[in-house]
C-alpha cells in the first residue's frame, strides 16, 4: 500500500519560519507569534474558516468557556470524571447538544456486538418467542432460542428457563429487565469499587460480550440488530461506519447454523437496504476480526480465510484485525509469519490493527505499536502508548497512518482517569493524523459517536479545540476510511452540504446578543 509523505517536512519548523521566529532563541516579544504557531499546528488550526464558521465558532466557544469555567468551579468537569458519573452532566451540556447535531463523518472503530444500545436488545430480542435464559455462577446471563427446552446445560450455568414463563412469575418485570440491561453493560454507580483492576474490568467486559452475542447470534435478531445500529448512528449524524466483526456462527430456531459467508452477505444485504431507506447514508464495511489469543496454526487459517472473503466481497470486507485485551493476548510479532502471507502471495489485505492499548512500557505487547506499522497497518486502533515510541510516532505521522482514538473506552477500561491527560492531547496539539471513535458504545451506556466527540472536544482538546478542530476530525474520518476514492469524494460532498446546514442550524438556535 502506497503511503503519502505529504507531512514529511517538520511542520513545526515550517510554521516557526512562517511566523518569523526561527533560527534564533525566542524572546518575550515572540510570545504572541509562538502562540499562533501552536494554534496553527493544532488539529484543524490550518483550516481557513469562512465568515459563517467564524460566527458559529464565536457562539460555540463562548458556551464552551462558560461550561468549562462552571464545571471547574463546581468540581464537576465531565472529562475529569468517570463517564458513568459524567454521563448525566454531559447530556445536560449545551455543547453536547450542539455536537449531537454535528455531521461527524464516519465511525471507524466499532465492534459488532456492542453497537446498539442494550435497551433495544432487552425490550425487543428478549421478548421474542422461544427465548431462554440461564444464570451463570459468576452472576451473568446467557440467552438462546430453542423450539423446546433443552436438557443439556451450559458449563457453570443454571438450567435453561423460558423467559416468557419466568417473567410471569415476577412481581416487578421492569426491575428484572433493568437487571438484564446491567448485565449487558459495564455501567455501575460506583465503577472504582466494582472494577479495582484492568483484569477485573476486562473479565466483566468479555462476559457481557458473550451475553450480548448469545442474543444477537440468533438469525431473527442478527439482521434487525445491525439495521437498528445503523439507524442509531445515522440519527447521531454519522454517515458511514466500519465494524470489527468476529463473524461467529448465526443459528436458526431449528438449530441450523450459518457460517461466516452467510453473516457477510447479511451485513451486505442490511447495508444496502438501509441505504435504500436512507439515501444520504454512505454505507458500512466489515473488518474481518479474530481473537489474538489463538495459536499460529489457527491464525494462518484465519488469514487465508480473510484473504478469500476480502477478494470475494470487496464491497463489504475492508480488511483484517485481531481483537481482545492486548496485555492478555499474543503480540503482533508472534504472528509475523502469518501476517506476511498476504504480501508474500501478492494479495492486498489491508490491516487495521489494534495496537498500543496498554499502559505498560517495554513489554512485547507494548511493541505492538511499532510492529503494527512495520506490518503495514492502514490505521492504528487506539494507539494509546504511541507517545512512548518516538519512531512509531514519526512513522505514523510521516506516512499518514492515523490513530483511532476512543476516549470513553480508554477511560472505562482503566487506561486513564482524567481525559484531560489523555495521550491524544499531545497528538492533537501536534496535528497528528487521528480520528475519534466510540469502540463499544453499548457496553459503556453511550449511543453513537457524540459522547466521544464531546470528551475529545472538551477534555482532550481543551480550550484550544475550536470549530475547525471538529471539522478536521470529521474530514479525517472520511479521508482515512476504507471507502473507495470515488466514495470518499461523494461522501465529502455530502458532508460539506450537511456541515453548511449544521452551521445554519446553530446560528438559528442562538441569538448571539444573549451569549
Amino acid at each position: 500500500m502506497a503511503r503519502s509523505n505529504a507531512r514529511s517536512t517538520p511542520v513545526l519548523s515550517i510554521s516557526l519560519c512562517f511566523f518569523a521566529v526561527c533560527h534564533m532563541y525566542p524572546t518575550p516579544d515572540d510570545r504572541d507569534k509562538l502562540m499562533k504557531v501552536e494554534q496553527f499546528i493544532f488539529t484543524g488550526g490550518n483550516l481557513l474558516p469562512t465568515t459563517k464558521e467564524i460566527k458559529v465558532n464565536d457562539i460555540l466557544m463562548k458556551i464552551k468557556v462558560k461550561e468549562v469555567t462552571e464545571g471547574t468551579k463546581a468540581g464537576k468537569f465531565p472529562p475529569a470524571m468517570h463517564f458513568f458519573r459524567a454521563k448525566d452532566l454531559i447530556e445536560q451540556s449545551t455543547v453536547f447538544n450542539i455536537l449531537r447535531k454535528l455531521p461527524k463523518g464516519a465511525a471507524l472503530h466499532l465492534h459488532d456486538y456492542a453497537l446498539l444500545n442494550v435497551d433495544w436488545l432487552v425490550k425487543n430480542a428478549t421478548y421474542l418467542p422461544n427465548c431462554y435464559i440461564c444464570f451463570t455462577d459468576a452472576g451473568g446471563v446467557r440467552f438462546h432460542f430453542f423450539l423446546n427446552r433443552p436438557e443439556k446445560r451450559l458449563v457453570m450455568c443454571s438450567e435453561w428457563v423460558l423467559l416468557e414463563n419466568y417473567r410471569r412469575q415476577l412481581k416487578n418485570v421492569t426491575e428484572f429487565d433493568n437487571s438484564l440491561i446491567r448485565n449487558l453493560t459495564l455501567v455501575t454507580e460506583k465503577p472504582e469499587e466494582a472494577y479495582r483492576s484492568q483484569g477485573m474490568v476486562w473479565r466483566r467486559f468479555e462476559d457481557l460480550f458473550q451475553a450480548a452475542s448469545s442474543l444477537i447470534s440468533y438469525a431473527l435478531v442478527f439482521k434487525t440488530y445491525f439495521y437498528e445500529a445503523l439507524r442509531e448512528f445515522y440519527h447521531d449524524n454519522v454517515l458511514y461506519i466500519e465494524i470489527r466483526a468476529l463473524l461467529l456462527l448465526v443459528y436458526e430456531l431449528n438449530g441450523t447454523l450459518h457460517d461466516k459467508e452467510w453473516s457477510i452477505r447479511a451485513y451486505q444485504e442490511v447495508t444496502r437496504q438501509f441505504q435504500h431507506d436512507y439515501p444520504d447514508f454512505m454505507g458500512a464495511k466489515v473488518i474481518f476480526s479474530t481473537p489474538r489469543k489463538y495459536n499460529n496454526s489457527f491464525m494462518k487459517t484465519t488469514i487465508n480465510e480473510a484473504m478469500m472473503f476480502q477478494q470475494k466481497f470487496p464491497e463489504i470486507i475492508a480488511g483484517f484485525d485481531m481483537v481482545g485485551q492486548e496485555d492478555a493476548g499474543h503480540p503482533l510479532w508472534y504472528f509475523k509469519n502469518e501476517l506476511l502471507i498476504p504480501k508474500e502471495t501478492g494479495v492486498n489485505l489491508p490491516f487495521f490493527f489494534h495496537a498500543g492499548e496498554t499502559d505498560w512500557e517495554g513489554t512485547s505487547v507494548d511493541e505492538n505499536i511499532l510492529d503494527a506499522l512495520l506490518l503495514n497497518t492502514s490505521r492504528i486502533g487506539h494507539g494509546y502508548s504511541i507517545n512512548k515510541h518516538p519512531m512509531a510516532k514519526w512513522i505514523s505521522r510521516k506516512f499518514n497512518v492515523p490513530l483511532e482514538v476512543c476516549p470513553i473506552s480508554n477511560q472505562v477500561l482503566m487506561l486513564i482517569t482524567d481525559l484531560r491527560n489523555h495521550p491524544a492531547a499531545n497528538l492533537m496539539a501536534e496535528g497528528h493524523p487521528l480520528v475519534i471513535s466510540s469502540d463499544d458504545p453499548a457496553a459503556f451506556g453511550a449511543r453513537g459517536l457524540s459522547y466521544d466527540f464531546y470528551e475529545a472536544f472538551m477534555g482532550i482538546g481543551g480550550l484550544k479545540a475550536e470549530l475547525t478542530t471538529l471539522k478536521q476530525l470529521a474530514l479525517n474520518s472520511i479521508k482515512y476510511s476504507a471507502m473507495s476514492v470515488e466514495m470518499k469524494v461523494e461522501s465529502i460532498e455530502l458532508w460539506l452540504k450537511k456541515w453548511d446546514e449544521f452551521l445554519d442550524e446553530v446560528l438559528n438556535m442562538f441569538n448571539r446578543n444573549e451569549l
